[in-house]
């Protein structure tokens, strides 16, 4: 029989599931996509092993706060190795500053309110989220903005011939490039319910709890990434704008 107490049937053929859609994301990864096939596969493993690491931790958050603030210092640490990374010449702690403006102010609203309780376990599962989606809207961003300004680095060039300032100059290509990061979280939001359904929310009703209370905890936590993401980009753009963000190839 089936066990209907998860979302998926788990048991040794996951084992073998896992592997073989590894295989299949390494092999056209590499011949199609021309990432080496040891970063998709180590990805793979480092996912597995953290997530073991990760499920004995949550087990003992509920009884440290201060164990949850570590590990959610540990998150942003994280986040903002990877994003330095990804964005390129860029000092880790400047990838925080976004990662960090997106959260902070969000989850303090959350906590004001008394949407979000101040307990280990709730802190962790929402600023983990916001975290995550934070980060991955300052690599869009980083990336894309460091292309671009390199790319059309003559544009700038022309700017400041004109009289502009560094800032002024590189904005007239970052703004618009900038906000190409924010789409992928706007089309989450725009199409959860038709397109996608959200792990959480699905979790939440499986477990019991009202379609209508799911849904409302599903928006607040869209929308909340939304808000973040949006500050993070912001911040990454106007961090790129002063040129101390990825590679500068123009002057002050």
């Amino acid at each position: 029989m089936p066990d209907h107490s998860t979302l998926l049937n788990t048991g040794p053929v996951v084992w073998l599931l896992l592997v073989a859609l590894l295989g299949v994301a390494a092999s056209v990864g590499r011949t199609v996509l021309g990432i080496p096939i040891r970063q998709i596969l180590l990805a793979g493993t480092r996912a597995l092993g953290q997530l073991a690491v990760v499920a004995v931790v949550i087990s003992q958050l509920g009884r440290s706060g201060w164990l949850a603030a570590v590990f959610l210092l540990l998150m942003l640490a994280v986040a903002s190795w990877t994003a330095a990374h990804r964005i390129g010449d860029t000092a880790v702690w400047r990838a925080a500053l976004p990662i960090a403006a997106g959260v902070l102010p969000v989850v303090g609203l959350m906590l004001v309110t008394g949407v979000l309780p101040l307990q280990p376990l709730a802190l962790a599962a929402v600023v983990g989220q916001l975290i995550g989606g934070s980060m991955t809207a300052t690599n869009l961003a980083g990336r894309r903005l460091s292309q671009e300004l390199q790319a059309r680095s003559g544009e700038v060039e022309a700017g400041l011939a004109l009289g502009l300032r560094g800032r002024a100059a590189r904005s007239l290509v970052a703004r618009p490039v900038a906000a190409e990061a924010l789409l992928p979280a706007l089309d989450q939001t725009r199409t959860v319910g038709t397109v996608t359904l959200p792990g959480a929310f699905v979790g939440l009703v499986l477990g019991g709890a009202s379609p209508l209370d799911a849904g409302l905890i599903q928006l607040v936590v869209l929308v909340s990434l939304l808000a973040a993401e949006a500050i993070a980009v912001s911040v990454t753009a106007h961090l790129a704008e002063g040129g101390v963000l990825g590679r500068v190839t123009t002057p002050e």
